[in-house]
């Protein structure tokens, strides 16, 4: 039972980048899934969160991060996606993502972390 992420790198400001968090061992629809990132000499901090369910109206990104960031799901591909556009330095950090324990966000807790993934926004 694990969670990989993938897709970071090298992105200029203003560029895009769309990260992956694929399971392996279960079943990805059935729980939330959320997006962090820890910049260096920083805390870890929650990007987005997706819900089982598009419906549910539980779904969010943060602040920082609304209208540019997208979270999504494609359950056939048992993946999660952070779709990042107009990137800016201040999004530099490794980016993880978690399984929650419940099926809304933001879920009661967070049992199972991918191992991350580098970000570099810098021209």
């Amino acid at each position: 039972v694990q969670l990989q992420a993938f897709g970071g790198g090298l992105v200029q400001p203003g560029g895009s980048l769309r990260l992956s968090c694929t399971a392996s061992g279960f079943t990805l629809r059935h729980y939330a899934i959320g997006w962090f990132r820890q910049a260096p000499g920083k805390e870890r901090e929650g990007v987005s969160c997706t819900s089982y369910s598009d419906s549910d109206g539980t779904s969010y990104v943060v602040d920082s991060v609304k209208g540019r960031f997208t979270i999504s799901r494609d359950n056939a591909k048992n993946t999660v996606y952070l779709q990042m556009d107009n990137v800016k330095p201040e999004d530099t950090a490794v980016y993880y993502c978690a399984k929650g324990r419940s099926y809304d966000c933001p879920p009661t807790a967070y049992d199972l972390w991918g191992q991350g993934t580098q970000v570099t926004v810098s021209s």
